[in-house]
C-alpha cells in the first residue's frame, strides 16, 4: 500500500490543538498512557494464546521495551502484543470514533483541573503524546497470520498518513516519538525510570529501559496470602514507603463480591509526623489493572486512619477516570467504605487478642486516631478502640478502655467521668476530683486538648453519659458509700457558726465582686479550701478555654467559687470574721484563694499580684512564728 494521507475529524483537530498549544504541569502522563496501552496489547495477545489461536511470531517474549536516542531526541516504546491491522489502526488511532472526544472537550473546557487528570477517561490517552512530540510514528503488525506491518505517522496538526512496511517488523507495536526540543529530558534514563516506577511499577510484563528491567517489584497484593512470607511483606513495605523498619501490622484482603478489589495495607511502627511538616504525606495508592490511577488518594480512608500506608486495586473502576469523577463514583465509594471497615475490624481484633501490642500501636498512632470522633458511621467501633489513662491505672503510661471502665463501675453508676489536665500529677491533685476519690469512683484522665474535644463531642458510650468532673451532679454521687475515710475529723459547726459562715461567704462575694457569680458551700471538697466551677454545666471548663483560645478571647470567665467549710484555713478565717468582719486579713485570704484557684485552672495570666500577696502573708506569718517561739 502506498502512503495515503487522511484528515482527522474536526473534534480530533480541536483536541490536538489543545494538547499541542497548552501547557500542562504533568506532561509525563503520556508515558503512563503508552505503557498502559502496551500492557493491554500484551494481555490481549496472551488471552488469544490461551484460547489456542494461531499467533504470528509465537515465540516472542511478552515485554515492553523503552529506548532513547539522545542525539536525535527520539523516544521509543515497543511491545510484542496483539498488534494492529490497517483497519484497526484507523479505528483505534485515526478516528477514535467510540471515545467520546466531543464530551471530553466539553468537560475540559468547563473543568479547572489539570488535563492529565482527565486525559485517559474518554479514550484519548494516546493523543497525550503530542504534549511532548513534534512527530509520532507508530509501527504495528497484527498477531494474525499473513497480515503486513503498518506505519501510522502524524505531526498532530490535522492529518496522518498510513502505509505498509516491507521490512521484517515483528509482531506488536512500536511508538516512535520525535520529541520537541524543550522536552529532551524525556530521553534521560533517570527521568524515564522515575516515571515508570511512579506510574507503572506493577505492570505484569517486564518493562525494560535498555537492558535494565525497571519494574522489579511484583504486585504482591495480587498474590494469595497463603503463599506470601513475612519477609516478602517487609521488603515490599520498605520499598514502597522508604521506611527503614518493617511494618507493625499487615492487612491483606481480597474481596470478590459485591465489588471486586484487593488491598495491601500497612501500619508503620512509627508515625509519619501527620501533625508536623509532613502533614499531607498520606493516602493510599489507587491502581486499576496494575496501573497507578492516583498516588496518595485521600478519600479511600478517613483522615483519622491516615497512618495506614498501602495500595488498593480494583478491576471494577474504569481504567482512566478523573479525580473529579472518582469522588462521585459509586463503586469507589463502596470500596472506600469497605477498606475503612477492614482496617477498623483488624484493629478491633488486635485490641482483643493482642492487647499489649495494641497499646504500642495506640501510643504511636493514637493522636491521629483520636480525630475519628466525628466518623458517626463507625463511632461505636471508634469508642471501643479509643484508649486513655485513668485513676485506676498506677501510672501515666498505662492505658484502659471504655469497656474496662464500664466493667469497673459502681452498681447504680450511670455516668462516666473525666478530667483534663497537663499531667497526671495535675489531675490527681485537682480539687474537682476529691469527691470521686472519696467515693472510689474512677475518673478518665485526659492530657491532650484533642482528647478533651473528642470526648466532649461524643458525650456517650453505649447507655452511659460521659461528663466532665466539674459538671457532675452531686446528688448522684452522694448516694455512693464513702470508701476513703476522713482521718481529719472536723468539729461540727454550731447553728450560730453556720449563720456566721453564710455571712462570711457573702463577705467573700463582696470582696471578689464581679469576678465570681457566687460564693457558696461545697459538698465536693475534702482536702482543698476552694474550687472554681463553671456555672454553665453544658460545657466543661477546658472546652470553655479552648473556645476562648479559638476566638482569641483572653478574658477570665466568671465562675462559682465553692468553699470547703471543714478546711482548717476556712475555719480560721471564720474565727477572724467573728472577731472583726472587716479585718483586712479576710480580703487578703479571699483574693489569695481566688488567684490560687485561677492559677490551677490556667487562667492567671499575670502572677505578679499573687506573688506579692504570698510574700506579704509570709512576712506576717514569719512575725507571728518568731513571736510565738520567743515566748
Amino acid at each position: 500500500m502506498n502512503k495515503t494521507t487522511f484528515e482527522f475529524k474536526a473534534e480530533i483537530k480541536q483536541l490536538l490543538n489543545i494538547l499541542v498549544h497548552s501547557l500542562y504541569t504533568n506532561k509525563e502522563i503520556f508515558l503512563r498512557e503508552l505503557i498502559s496501552n502496551a500492557s493491554d496489547a500484551s494481555d490481549k495477545l496472551r488471552f488469544n494464546q490461551i484460547k489456542g489461536m494461531e499467533i504470528e511470531n509465537s515465540n516472542l517474549e511478552l515485554e515492553i521495551k523503552i529506548s532513547a536516542d539522545k542525539k536525535k531526541n527520539i523516544l521509543r516504546i515497543r511491545d510484542f502484543g496483539i498488534g494492529m491491522t490497517v483497519d484497526e489502526i484507523i479505528e483505534n488511532i485515526g478516528t477514535i470514533a467510540k471515545s467520546g472526544t466531543g464530551e471530553f472537550l466539553k468537560i475540559l473546557s468547563e473543568s479547572k483541573e489539570n488535563v492529565s487528570n482527565l486525559i485517559g477517561k474518554f479514550g484519548v490517552g494516546f493523543y497525550s503524546v503530542f504534549m511532548v512530540a513534534e512527530k509520532v510514528i507508530v509501527k504495528s503488525k497484527s498477531y494474525k497470520i499473513g497480515e503486513k506491518a503498518v506505519i501510522w505517522e502524524s505531526d498532530g496538526l490535522g492529518s496522518y498518513t498510513l502505509s505498509e512496511m516491507e521490512d521484517n517488523f515483528e509482531r506488536g507495536t512500536e511508538v516512535e516519538i520525535f520529541l520537541k526540543e524543550e522536552e529532551k529530558d524525556f530521553t534521560e534514563d533517570y527521568r524515564l525510570e522515575n516515571i515508570i516506577k511512579t506510574h507503572s511499577n506493577f505492570i505484569s510484563f517486564p518493562i525494560k529501559l535498555g537492558e535494565k528491567q525497571i519494574n522489579t517489584v511484583s504486585a504482591l497484593w495480587r498474590e494469595p496470602k497463603s503463599s506470601i512470607k513475612k519477609e516478602q511483606y517487609d521488603e515490599f513495605f520498605k520499598s514502597f514507603t522508604y521506611d527503614s523498619e518493617p511494618p507493625m501490622e499487615v492487612i491483606h484482603t481480597s474481596v470478590d463480591a459485591p465489588i471486586q478489589f484487593t488491598s495491601l495495607l500497612f501500619i508503620p511502627k512509627k508515625n509519619f509526623d501527620f501533625f508536623g511538616y509532613n502533614r499531607d504525606n498520606y493516602g493510599l495508592d489507587l491502581y486499576v489493572r496494575r496501573v497507578l490511577i492516583q498516588h496518595q488518594n485521600k478519600e479511600l480512608l478517613p483522615e483519622y486512619l491516615s497512618f495506614v500506608k498501602g495500595i488498593v486495586e480494583s478491576e471494577d473502576i474504569p481504567l482512566n477516570i478523573s479525580r473529579e469523577t472518582l469522588q462521585q463514583n459509586i463503586i469507589f465509594n463502596k470500596i472506600s467504605s469497605s477498606v475503612t471497615t477492614t482496617v477498623l475490624s483488624h484493629l478491633m481484633k488486635m485490641a482483643k487478642d493482642r492487647a499489649e501490642e495494641y497499646e504500642v500501636f495506640w501510643k504511636e498512632h493514637g493522636r491521629v486516631f483520636t480525630l475519628g470522633y466525628g466518623d458517626y458511621a463507625n463511632q461505636e467501633k471508634w469508642l471501643d478502640l479509643y484508649r486513655f489513662n485513668s485513676s485506676f491505672n498506677e501510672n501515666e503510661k498505662q492505658l484502659t478502655s471504655f469497656e474496662r471502665y464500664v466493667a469497673r463501675m459502681k452498681e447504680g453508676q450511670k455516668e462516666i467521668y473525666y478530667i483534663f489536665g497537663q499531667s497526671r500529677e495535675a489531675v490527681e491533685t485537682a480539687a474537682q476530683t476529691e469527691i470521686f476519690k472519696k467515693k472510689g469512683i474512677e475518673i478518665i484522665y485526659l492530657f491532650d486538648p484533642l482528647d478533651e474535644f473528642a470526648i466532649n463531642s461524643v458525650r456517650k458510650y453505649k447507655e452511659f453519659e460521659i461528663k466532665s468532673v466539674d459538671q457532675a451532679d452531686l446528688s448522684k454521687l452522694e448516694k455512693f458509700t464513702d470508701e476513703k475515710l476522713d482521718d481529719k475529723k472536723t468539729e461540727e459547726l454550731s447553728k450560730d457558726e453556720k449563720l456566721q459562715l453564710s455571712s462570711l461567704f457573702e463577705k467573700m462575694k463582696e470582696i471578689l465582686g464581679d469576678k465570681v457569680t457566687a460564693v457558696k458551700e461545697s459538698k465536693r471538697l475534702s482536702d482543698s479550701p476552694v474550687v472554681l466551677l463553671n456555672p454553665d454545666d453544658s460545657i466543661s471548663a477546658t472546652m470553655q478555654k479552648i473556645m476562648q483560645i479559638s476566638q482569641n478571647d483572653k478574658s477570665i470567665p466568671k465562675r462559682i467559687m465553692e468553699v470547703n467549710p471543714d478546711h482548717i484555713l476556712v475555719r480560721n478565717l471564720l474565727k477572724v470574721y467573728k472577731a472583726n468582719n472587716n479585718d483586712p486579713y479576710i480580703s487578703d485570704v479571699t483574693n489569695q484563694l481566688y488567684q490560687g484557684a485561677l492559677l490551677l485552672e490556667g487562667y492567671l495570666h499575670d502572677p505578679h499580684q499573687l506573688v506579692k500577696n504570698i510574700n506579704k502573708m509570709l512576712e506576717k506569718s514569719s512575725s507571728w512564728y518568731t513571736q510565738i517561739n520567743s515566748l
